[in-house]
């Protein structure tokens, strides 16, 4: 034997037990094992992008029909968009400077709080924030174009934004460019990996307005905001948050559908007359040869001799709310709300699993606004915002803040004596527990001072008042502070 077949007769044996460990520690995972319980996995090893190219499209088109035409799928898209928006997510200024401001405040107003931000005129930004998170959940993504105007266009801002769909993206340009970069599904990426471009139809390629292929054209990314909510790390385009529940949303309205044909068909068979007399019941010998074929109310007839009658015994509802509940319990849990909120069955609640529900659906909220809506969408307007201000004049060290809406309280004299308490012991401060409820606090502070000038111009003194009475309804003496 040769000195290679002896090598090779001393690596085999040590491949093969390598090869046996890494079987038995693949064997360690059920979930990795190959047997008939794990045969239904569809088992992929592509990346986001390319589980994405060829669904991503039909998706968005089949969540937008069952939005259309299932009422929880468009209850759902609702929920989470006026959760999330509410009425508004609230810009303030923060500056050292207080006449700077007290200008940016007043630009704010004059341009977010009106249409005059609207490209299409009919929003104010709270408006185009709920436009945008609805198109999220539906479509999974959504684009926000920035339009520079004109001065003489006459606008506070010379700048307004275009809420898109997604269809706008051109997602057949891919691959390599001829200028170096790199495109996946129409965002165009430099050597880097920065986005640097998206390829944007000049129309939306289902309007029936075009009559011609659509064209699209690079737009630069400073002046598009592409939003959606990433699943995995690389991800370059959203999907729809429907996809996991497509199907059971479809199943369980076929269900019904079902159920209430099989209930209606049931209903109409209710009584059978059977005759032994071998012929089809009709007497040709009376003088109204046909036997009666309807019921009414309490009615008795007479019947020939050899026959009989059956009633019919319609299917019995059954378990069908128990089955509907727990579909629909499913359905909310992917879509990531509660029950109570996604169906409006407050049929089984208290106080405390409202809460509880309510909390762990906060937290989503939170999640999807701190994580997306004000860092893909909001803090670029903010930023533009200022760009836009600064050649009007200086800004200094401004900066944009973002306020979430106010959330409702579910026990509001617990509620606001913790929030007292953690100001009071320095857990929170009086701003923090203020923008939790989703005032502003420089404006809710002016409105305070405002409205106790007033009172004290007109010798009023209301039991609200700290600086005139306690909270137990005594006066408060000068130099007491109220309890």
């Amino acid at each position: 034997m040769g000195m290679l077949s002896r090598i090779g007769g001393y690596l085999t044996p040590q491949r093969q037990m390598r090869k046996n460990a890494l079987n038995e520690a693949r064997m360690a995972y059920d979930a990795a094992t190959r047997s008939r319980r794990s045969q239904g996995w569809r088992v992929v090893s592509t990346d986001a992008n390319a589980e994405l190219l060829g669904a991503s499209s039909r998706l968005r088109d089949v969540a937008r029909d069952m939005v259309r035409n299932v009422p929880l799928a468009a209850r759902a898209k609702k929920v989470i968009a006026h959760n999330v928006v509410g009425s508004g997510i609230i810009p303030t200024i923060s500056a050292g400077d207080e006449r700077v401001k007290d200008r940016l405040e007043g630009l704010l107003k004059d341009h977010f709080d009106t249409t005059a931000c609207d490209a299409y005129g009919r929003h104010d930004l709270y408006g185009l924030q709920n436009l945008a998170m609805g198109t999220i959940v539906e479509s999974g993504e959504v684009l926000v174009r920035y339009r520079p105007r004109r001065k003489e266009d006459g606008l506070p801002l010379a700048f307004q934004l275009q809420v898109m769909e997604p269809d706008y993206l051109d997602s057949s340009v891919s691959g390599p460019q001829p200028n170096g970069n790199f495109a996946v599904q129409g965002i165009e990426f430099n050597g880097y990996g920065k986005i640097v471009a998206y390829h944007l139809f000049r129309e939306h390629p289902g309007s029936m307005a075009t009559f011609s292929l659509p064209v699209s054209d690079p737009v630069s990314a400073e002046r598009v905001s592409h939003i959606f909510y990433t699943d995995r790390p690389g991800q370059a385009r959203g999907v729809t948050w429907f996809a996991p529940v497509i199907l059971r949303m479809r199943d369980k309205a076929d269900f019904s559908d079902a159920h209430l044909i099989r209930q209606k068909v049931a209903a109409c068979y209710a009584v059978f007359v059977r005759s032994t007399e071998g012929n089809d019941g009709i007497d040709s010998t009376k003088a109204n040869p046909y036997p009666v074929e309807s019921l009414e109310p309490g009615m008795i007839e007479r019947l020939n001799d050899g026959e009989d009658v059956t009633f019919g015994s319609p299917p019995q509802v059954g378990d069908y709310g128990d089955y509907i509940k727990a579909h629909d319990r499913e359905i909310a849990a992917a879509l990531g709300i509660s029950y109570e909120a996604l169906t409006g069955d407050l049929s089984n609640v208290n106080f405390s699993s409202g809460r509880m529900g309510w909390l762990e659906m906060q937290r989503n909220i939170d999640a999807w606004r701190n994580f997306m809506l004000i860092p893909q969408m909001l803090n670029p307007i903010g930023q533009a915002f200022l760009n836009i201000a600064s050649a009007a004049g200086t800004v200094g060290d401004a900066t944009v803040q973002w306020t979430a809406p106010r959330r409702e309280m579910i026990n509001p004299s617990e509620e606001v004596k913790a929030s007292r308490d953690a100001i009071r012991t320095g857990l929170s401060s009086r701003s923090n527990e203020q923008r939790k409820l989703g005032f502003d606090p420089v404006d809710l502070d002016t409105e305070i001072a405002a409205d106790n000038q007033r009172a004290d111009a007109l010798s009023l003194i209301f039991d609200s008042d700290p600086r005139k009475v306690t909270s137990v309804g005594n006066p408060a003496t000068q130099g007491q502070p109220a309890q």
